[in-house]
């Protein structure tokens, strides 16, 4: 069963209605076929239409959307032969940053990503995704792994932001954020990081600060959600479309800034609707990017993280950033 957002509610009402003419037309004497087809191309059309014009506060729901795959969806769809490591050898634990060894498509890698979960158990076991200072600091442990076996580290990044709670500050959250963005800028093999659903504040940052960052192409990545900025700005998280409309927070106004290099399309309807097809899409971009980046000495790399980092808002810099 597809769930709806708010503005899917005609593409609802089409699929309702052709999912009523299949029950209706079992074994039937009366051939309904052709209005089948009509009312299917019709819904097709629509569902088109609505997503090529999606507003940004539309595109932030299409992202949080609770059936949009994650990164244990991921590990199933490209990933063979995924080896999790846990623990930060200093505390313990954290289920919303996952991450271990993998095979993907004959190359071996150290996979990092946020974990939101897809039901109520999971969703809590992940901490809805938002990463404690032992899940930034076993992301630095993956990554100085990573670095001595010359693994080239992807990371899915996928998370309002780090965790807020009085524990995790107590622990050290701040620091953990900073030396886990530290840690990604001093990789020495390559790094490819993408946006597959929410980026939000250094809870994404500290995932993503690759030489090469992808999004998808309904994902958000922001200082702040649309909610807490106009929360901040005119007291009422009432103006989060107003908001969202101007912290050009989709992929199409970061790839304009210079923010990300790469926009991975999505299926028609957002990668909920078809998976398999998204993780496709995905995995011939990341393939993509580890070609182009292998074989680059560490310094190489390092420069094209600070020439990443130093171009972002410089238009005449990211002119030539690639799409898909």
């Amino acid at each position: 069963m597809i769930s709806y957002l708010e503005f899917e509610k005609p593409v609802a009402a089409l699929e309702a209605r052709i999912a009523e003419l299949k029950a209706a037309s079992g074994g039937g004497e009366v051939d309904i076929s052709a209005e089948l087809k009509r009312l299917e191309a019709k819904s097709a059309d629509l569902l088109a239409s609505t997503y090529a014009a999606l507003t940004p506060w539309q595109k932030t729901q299409v992202a949080r959307h609770p059936m949009r795959p994650h990164f244990t969806d991921y590990v199933e769809l490209m990933f063979d032969e995924f080896v999790p490591l846990g623990g930060d050898r200093l505390f313990g634990e954290d289920e919303a940053i996952l991450g271990g060894f993998a095979t993907f498509r004959g190359r071996k890698i150290m996979l990092i990503g946020h974990e939101k979960g897809n039901d109520t158990q999971s969703r809590i076991k992940h901490n809805f995704g938002m990463g404690k200072p032992e899940g930034y600091r076993k992301a630095i442990r993956l990554m100085e792994m990573a670095g001595r076996f010359g693994l080239p580290v992807v990371t899915l990044v996928d998370t309002s932001g780090a965790f807020p709670g009085v524990e995790a500050e107590e622990r050290g959250q701040a620091e953990a954020i900073a030396r886990s963005t530290e840690a990604c800028l001093a990789l020495p093999t390559p790094m490819v990081a993408t946006i597959v659903g929410e980026g939000g504040s250094g809870g994404a940052v500290a995932l993503a600060s690759a030489e090469r960052v992808l999004m998808l192409e309904h994902a958000i990545y922001s200082v702040i959600s649309p909610e807490g900025c106009a929360s901040i700005l005119w007291r009422t998280a009432e103006k989060a479309p107003q908001a969202a409309e101007a912290m050009k927070v989709t992929a199409q106004d970061l790839a304009e800034l210079g923010v990300i290099d790469r926009i991975v399309k999505e299926p028609v309807g957002g990668a909920h609707r078809d998976p398999a097809a998204a993780a496709r899409a995905l995995g011939d971009a990341l393939a993509d990017e580890l070609d182009s980046l292998s074989g680059k000495t560490a310094k190489q790399l390092r420069r094209l993280r600070e020439d990443h980092f130093l171009g972002v808002g410089d238009r005449r810099r990211t002119r030539g950033k690639r799409r898909t």
